[in-house]
């Protein structure tokens, strides 16, 4: 089944070409059907990239997904064409009183300051709380994941000394987690954050299970089943090149930055690098689309109830 997205939506095109099933709105009314509405609130600076890297990853599944892009009401990104934003967004305000069977909340690069720092942390908040109303599984990614592992359970994001930047090893620590079937039992993943959450302070919340940890980087992948929600600390999504974008950004204007580990062939940065992670990316937000689909209400309405 197909991912459903405007025809006129960038990623349409970019996920038809790479062979994803894509639908617009009068090919899926013509299916009897009710798609798993997914939310995704974007908060990344560059959201054509962030839509094409979930829309790929959650419209690899066997169901047809309805995908809804949310912004931040006052927030206004300058680094999207206002038309785009007009055309494909709706902020959170204008579906405050819509449910849907799954959001995804991104992460943003303003790891350095604190929460209640960042100028729409406010309204952050009111949508990380509409989630136990309105939305049936939620799934927090990178500065998103520790946004609310932070307002649900007071766990506190640390700053690092250097950079966590590469490719790093993770352990399964929870095979029998459906969300880690067909998991083997490590994985590599894409890492870039100043920030970390420490697994002592984790393991201090009985309500919290950590499913993939890194000896090297800390813990990666959170379950709070009480909230119905996933934290995913690393980036699964990842593009083969977006660590190389940050790289070469970093170098270009001078900023301190080592070669990302583990991820160019023998550490060249003259070398085109390899994906290693992109099959456990689809199996991760393939399983989560599935538990959705399994668990969530037929009538839309009775989500959160």
């Amino acid at each position: 089944m197909p991912i459903k997205i405007p025809a006129q939506l960038p990623a349409y095109d970019v996920l038809r070409h790479e062979g994803v099933m894509v639908m617009d709105e009068d090919a899926a009314a013509r299916q009897d059907i009710r798609p798993l509405r997914i939310g995704l609130l974007n908060l990344m600076p560059k959201k054509i990239q962030t839509e094409n890297q979930f829309a790929r990853l959650i419209g690899a599944t066997p169901l047809q997904i309805e995908l809804s892009l949310i912004r931040m009401s006052e927030h206004q990104t300058k680094n999207t064409a206002a038309e785009h934003m007009e055309s494909f967004y709706r902020p959170f305000e204008e579906v405050r009183d819509e449910k849907f069977d799954g959001l995804i909340i991104t992460g943003a690069p303003i790891e350095h300051l604190e929460f209640h720092d960042v100028t729409y942390w406010d309204e952050l908040v009111q949508v990380i709380d509409w989630t136990q109303s309105n939305v049936h599984s939620t799934f927090g990614v990178c500065w998103g994941g520790m946004a609310m592992i932070s307002h649900f359970h007071g766990v506190k994001k640390h700053m690092l000394t250097e950079k966590a930047f590469g490719c790093f090893r993770h352990a399964n620590l929870q095979p029998a987690s459906p969300y880690l079937r067909g998991f083997s039992d490590d994985c590599v993943i894409p890492v870039s954050r100043w920030t970390e959450m420490r697994q002592d302070e984790i393991d201090n919340v009985s309500a919290l299970t950590t499913l993939l940890g890194s000896d090297e980087v800390g813990p990666c992948l959170v379950e709070d089943a009480a909230h119905r929600a996933l934290y995913i600390f690393n980036h699964f999504e990842y593009d083969s090149d977006t660590l190389k974008q940050e790289y070469d950004r970093d170098v270009a204007s001078g900023s301190p930055i080592e070669v990302p580990h583990n991820y160019y062939p023998e550490n060249d940065p003259a070398r085109m690098p390899l994906n290693r992670w992109r099959s456990h990316a689809h199996l991760l937000y393939g399983n989560w689309i599935n538990q959705i689909y399994q668990t969530t209400p037929f009538d839309l309405d009775t989500i959160g109830t």
